[in-house]
C-alpha cells in the first residue's frame, strides 16, 4: 500500500510490524519521532504484546535491550550521535554476548562543537564494535532494511544497526510502499532465540574470559560477520520474493557497465550522486555509482569484483578520521589492493553541509582526468581555515577554534577592545 509519510513514521511502522516484544528508548534528535510513534502504538494497544520502557539515558536503553534479548525477547531501540557514544560500553557488550538486537541509528554529527545535523561520524565510531551496519539510501530502503535486520540478527544471533541519515531521511516526507502485516509475518517468523535461559541447563552470561580463550572468542565474532556476507544477499532475495522489490543486499550498482570512474558512497547522498552521474553521462563521461548498503561486514570481494575494469575510484564519505583521513576509502583500498587504480577520498557533508550537484559535477570532472588530490574536502573554505591557522601562530591565546570560525564568518558578533 502506497503511503505518504515521514521517514521516522515509516520506520516505526516497519518495526511495529516486525512484532518486537520489548522497546526501550531515550529521546535524542533526530530519532525521537521513531520511538514516539512506537510508544503511541504500544499505549493505544495497536502494538501488542510489547513492553515500552522509558529509561533515563541511552546507556540504560541499550542495557535494557541487552537484558530483554538475553531473556529471549525480540528487542529494539534507537539512538543518534552523542547518544550512541554514551552507550558505547553496552554496544560492545551486546555484540560480545551475541544478542540479536536491532537498533536504528539516525545519523548525526558528534560534538564538540555542538551540531545536530547529519553526517556519519556517529555510526563510524562504532564500526569495529561487532555490530552489523546497514545504510539506507531512501526512506523505502530504511523501512525495508529494518524488517530484514530482524531476520539477519536472529539467524546469526548478532546485533544490527540500521543507519539512516538524520533529518534528510528521518524528517523527510516521501511516498513509501508500506507492506501488509501478513507479508511481514510470512517473511519474518516468530522469534526463536538461539541462546535461551533454561533452568535445567544454566549458563553464565558475561563470563570472565582470560588470555587462554579471549582471542578465540573474538575470532568467532569475526567468523559470524563473514557468515553475514552470504546471509545478507540471501535475505534480500527472499525479501524480493515476498514484497516484490529489490532492497538491501551488500552493494548496489548504477551505470557501472562501462564505467572508467566509479563513485562509492553510503546513504542518502547516493541520490544526488546518481543525478550528477546522469548529467556527466550525457556529456560522454564514462562514470557510474556503487552504493554500499552493508558497511559491516565490509563486502571486500563484491567491491573488488565490480570495480575490476575501472581506471579510478572516488569515495565520497560523510566522515573522516582526524589525523589520517578517509574511513570508508581505507576499507575500499583494502578491497582493491595490488591494483594500479587510484582511490580518491572526498570528505563531504560534515555537520549537514549541503552536497550540491554543482560541486559534485566539478569534482567528478576533475576526478575523471586524475586532477584530484588523494584527500579532498569538498567545498572547504580555505580562506577561513588559513585565517584561523595564521591567528593561532600569532596569538597564543586565540580562544576556542569553533568560536573563532563563527566570528570570522559573522555568525557571532566580534567584540572590540
Amino acid at each position: 500500500m502506497l503511503k505518504q509519510c515521514e521517514g521516522s513514521h515509516a520506520v516505526a511502522l516497519a518495526v511495529a510490524m516486525s512484532r518486537p516484544e520489548v522497546i526501550c528508548a531515550y529521546p535524542i534528535s533526530p530519532q525521537t519521532h521513531i520511538v514516539e510513534g512506537l510508544g503511541e502504538m504500544v499505549k493505544s494497544g495497536t502494538l501488542t504484546p510489547c513492553e515500552f520502557i522509558n529509561v533515563e539515558s541511552e546507556f540504560a536503553a541499550l542495557s535494557v535491550a541487552i537484558g530483554a534479548s538475553a531473556a529471549g525477547a525480540r528487542a529494539y531501540t534507537a539512538t543518534a550521535s552523542q547518544g550512541l557514544l554514551f552507550m558505547a560500553e553496552a554496544v560492545y557488550n551486546a555484540s560480545g554476548l551475541g544478542l540479536p538486537i536491532v537498533m536504528t541509528v539516525a545519523n548525526r554529527s558528534i560534538g564538540a562543537p555542538i551540531n545536530i545535523w547529519n553526517d556519519h561520524t556517529d555510526s563510524m565510531s562504532m564500526r569495529d564494535a561487532g555490530w552489523l551496519q546497514l545504510f539506507a539510501e531512501t526512506n523505502q530502503e530504511a523501512l525495508d532494511l529494518h524488517i530484514q535486520a530482524f531476520r539477519i540478527a536472529e539467524e546469526l544471533s548478532l546485533p544490527v544497526m540500521v543507519c539512516m541519515d538524520g533529518f534528510i531521511l528521518t524528517h523527510a516526507y516521501e511516498r513509501v510502499d508500506m507492506p501488509e502485516q501478513a507479508q511481514v509475518d510470512r517473511y519474518l517468523p516468530r522469534y526463536e532465540p538461539r541462546q535461551v535461559l533454561d533452568p535445567d541447563s544454566p549458563v553464565t552470561i558475561g563470563a570472565m574470559v582470560g588470555p587462554e580463550a579471549f582471542a578465540e572468542v573474538r575470532y568467532l565474532a569475526h567468523a559470524k560477520q563473514m557468515q553475514a556476507l552470504d546471509l545478507i544477499p540471501q535475505v534480500a532475495q527472499e525479501f524480493k520474493n515476498v514484497f516484490g522489490r529489490d532492497s538491501g543486499g551488500l552493494i548496489k550498482h548504477y551505470r557501472l557497465e562501462d564505467a572508467e570512474t566509479i563513485v562509492i558512497a553510503l546513504g542518502s547522498v547516493l541520490g544526488t550522486i546518481k543525478d550528477t552521474v546522469d548529467e556527466l553521462r550525457q556529456a560522454g563521461i564514462k562514470i557510474g555509482v556503487l552504493g554500499i548498503t552493508s558497511y559491516r561486514p565490509f563486502p571486500i570481494n563484491a567491491i573488488r569484483d565490480v570495480s575490476a575494469n575501472a581506471k579510478r575510484i572516488v569515495v565520497i564519505e560523510k566522515c573522516f578520521a582526524v589525523g589520517i583521513g578517509g574511513i570508508v576509502s581505507r576499507d575500499v583500498r583494502s578491497a582493491v589492493r595490488n591494483r594500479p587504480q587510484p582511490v580518491y577520498t572526498v570528505v563531504a557533508g560534515l555537520g549537514g553541509r549541503a552536497i550540491t550537484k554543482a560541486s559534485l559535477h566539478k569534482l567528478l570532472l576533475e576526478a575523471a582526468t586524475d586532477q584530484l588530490e588523494l584527500l579532498t574536502f569538498l567545498d572547504l573554505d580555505w580562506e577561513i581555515v588559513n585565517r584561523v591557522l595564521d591567528r593561532e601562530k600569532k596569538q597564543r591565546r586565540s580562544g576556542p577554534v569553533a568560536e573563532g570560525v563563527l566570528r570570522d564568518i559573522g555568525t557571532v558578533a566580534s567584540h572590540t577592545s
